[in-house]
């Protein structure tokens, strides 16, 4: 896929229909500089924002994707695929979020527990203590989970771990049975 392509592609659609990079960045939601980066070819847009450029620019998706015009038109079977893809693409998102959402949560939830421990300022137990560190490592152990995932790391992280298990291997092995 020719990103560069593709880029100069929307950017003659655009043009086209006489919208301003501004007026297109507000109509989909999103920053004139996504735009931009899109019509340079620097950056794709996600498959929800392609769905709505093709209605927008009344053009098929792949016509999109291949960056240059096309006569034949998509037909409805692929264009319901498309956007059932990009349904699944958004519902696992929205799960991903409520998971980060919900760590995010138990995190807070420790620090204020534990900021509440040291301002009570209990004698020095083995209690007070364990329940001190515990709530302090609970909550940066959370932020640094909730770091990792939100820059993409955490998937990286897994990835190699999985090649360093093997697991990847093993998976191949069996789809190819």
């Amino acid at each position: 896929m020719d990103q560069a392509k593709i880029g100069r592609f929307l950017s003659e659609l655009r043009k086209e229909k006489k919208i301003t990079q501004e007026q297109l960045a507000e109509k989909l939601g999103v920053a004139r500089r996504t735009v931009s980066r899109w019509e340079t070819g620097s950056n794709l847009p996600d498959i929800d924002l392609l769905m709505e450029l093709s209605d927008l620019y009344e053009v098929d998706l792949r016509e999109i994707l291949d960056g240059a015009r096309k006569n034949e038109m998509l037909d409805q079977e692929t264009k319901e695929t498309v956007l059932k893809v990009a349904e699944y693409q958004n519902d696992r998102s929205l799960r991903l979020s409520r998971t980060v959402m919900i760590y995010t949560f138990i995190g807070l939830t420790a620090l204020i527990v534990h900021l509440t421990l040291e301002c009570l300022e209990l004698e020095d137990s083995f209690w007070a203590g364990f329940g001190m560190s515990f709530t302090l490592g609970l909550a940066i152990g959370v932020l640094i989970f909730v770091i990792l995932f939100m820059t993409g790391k955490l998937t990286k992280l897994c990835d190699v771990k999985r090649r360093l298990l093997g697991l990847d291997s093993e998976e191949k092995g069996e789809k190819n049975k």
